[in-house]
C-alpha cells in the first residue's frame, strides 16, 4: 500500500534523524504531538477556562444588579429596560463565553509547553540513562523553565552516565578508586 506524496513527505520528516537527539531536524526543534503532557495541560486549561466562566457569571450578576437598580430608579421607562436587561445580558454573556472560552482554554494549553516540554524531556532523559541508551547532559530549550532542574538532573546522572561509557572509575571521597 503506498502512501500519498504528501503524507510520505510528512512521515519522513517526523522520523528522527540522530538518535542522540530525537526531536531535532534540520537543527530546529520538532514536536510529534500536539499536546506534549496531555493530562497536565489540559488540566491546566480546563482551571483556566473555569475562571473564566466564573468571573463571566460573577460579571453577569453584577450587570443584572447594576442595571436593575439603574432601571428601577428611572422615572420614565424602566418597566422597558427591566424587560429588555436579561435579553441583553444572555446576549452578551454567550458573546463573552464564545469569545472568552475558547481563547483561555487555548492561552492557557499553550503557556503550559514551558513547563510540561522540560518535564517530558526530563522523563524521556532518565528513561534512556537508565537503559544505557543517553551518555550525553540532558539539555532542554533556552526559553523553558527548570534550567536549574536540568542541570541538578546533569550532576545526579554524570557518575551513572560515565560509568556507561567507561570513562574511569569513580573516585570515592577519601580519593581511593571504587
Amino acid at each position: 500500500m503506498s502512501l500519498p506524496r504528501s503524507a510520505e513527505t510528512m512521515l519522513v520528516t517526523s522520523l528522527p534523524t540522530s538518535p542522540e537527539t530525537p526531536e531535532t531536524q534540520g537543527g530546529a526543534t520538532r514536536r510529534r504531538q500536539m499536546l506534549i503532557k496531555p493530562g497536565i495541560q489540559l488540566r491546566l486549561g480546563g482551571i483556566f477556562a473555569g475562571l473564566s466562566i466564573l468571573c463571566l457569571l460573577i460579571q453577569f450578576l453584577l450587570f443584572t444588579s447594576l442595571l436593575s437598580n439603574a432601571a428601577s430608579s428611572m422615572p420614565v421607562g424602566g418597566d422597558y429596560l427591566l424587560d429588555l436587561v436579561p435579553s441583553l445580558l444572555y446576549r452578551s454573556l454567550g458573546f463573552s463565553a464564545l469569545i472568552a472560552l475558547p481563547l483561555t482554554l487555548l492561552v492557557g494549553v499553550y503557556s503550559t509547553f514551558g513547563i510540561t516540554g522540560p518535564i517530558y524531556r526530563f522523563e524521556s532523559y532518565l528513561r534512556e540513562v537508565i537503559h544505557g541508551h543517553q551518555l550525553g547532559p540532558c539539555k532542554i530549550r533556552k526559553g523553558d523553565a527548570f534550567g536549574e532542574l536540568c542541570g541538578l538532573i546533569n550532576e545526579a546522572t554524570e557518575p551513572v552516565r560515565r560509568r556507561q561509557t567507561g570513562a574511569g572509575p569513580d573516585v570515592t571521597k577519601e580519593g581511593e578508586a571504587a
